[in-house]
């Protein structure tokens, strides 16, 4: 029974810790700045960049740091970040807060951290998180994005997939599996950042009143697509 109530024991602090972080509001400003160093970062190292040719006819681009995996038997995985759109008539609208939630059942012991990107290749994606959330696998087919500046546009940027991911893992997880995890707009965090609702910051162009952070992010990301 002790050995027994000491591994229950860890698989509740394994669970209730994570959770805990996740308490409280998005600090939308300290996620533009991650985000941006993310982009910069990914892409400083041409074998390792995301092929200029994905970006280029990608419909949307989601940039997630820090999310946090954990778990003891049972896994939990949240994280928050930001979601730039490109409109049918090619412009890039800014950016909006976005989540992502998931769980997992399986042998499992330890904690991650993994800066996480998200192409989409397919519109009816993006227009189904605009409406709710979207889960990944589920919802939307979903698999690990090819990389380095070279890549030639025929090499697995077929739409085989509508959305590729890429990832920077640290912790204890030997691998990052995205499946089953739902991904949704903050509607309140982008209303915080914006003054405006969602809609608005997705289809309006014009805006007369951008953030900062918001302004390089979209920025730093058009760079990579010229």
């Amino acid at each position: 029974m002790a050995i027994w109530a000491r591994l229950f024991f860890l698989m509740m602090v394994f669970l209730i810790t994570p959770v805990a972080a996740w308490a409280g509001e998005i600090d939308v400003d300290k996620k533009l700045k991650e985000a941006v160093a993310i982009l910069n970062e990914i892409n400083a190292i041409p074998e390792q960049a995301i092929p200029p040719q994905l970006l280029a006819d990608a419909h949307a681009v989601v940039v997630i740091p820090e999310l946090i995996k954990a778990g003891f038997i049972i896994g939990a995985r949240h994280g928050s970040g930001l979601m730039m759109v490109r409109d049918l008539n090619g412009f890039w609208h800014y950016p909006v807060v976005v989540t992502m939630t998931g769980a997992s059942i399986g042998w499992q012991v330890g904690a991650q951290s993994t800066d996480v990107v998200f192409v989409f290749k397919s519109m009816e994606s993006v227009e189904a998180i605009e409406k709710g959330k979207i889960t990944l696998g589920a919802d939307a087919s979903i698999a690990a994005g090819p990389v380095g500046r070279h890549v030639e546009a025929g090499t697995d940027l077929t739409m085989k997939s509508e959305i590729y991911s890429y990832s920077r893992s640290r912790g204890l997880f030997a691998g990052v599996s995205f499946e089953g995890s739902a991904l949704q707009i903050d509607q309140d965090a982008t209303w915080k950042l914006y003054s405006l609702p969602v809609y608005d910051v997705l289809h309006k162009t014009g805006m007369k009143r951008v953030p900062e952070g918001a302004d390089k992010f979209r920025k730093t990301l058009l760079d990579y697509l010229k």
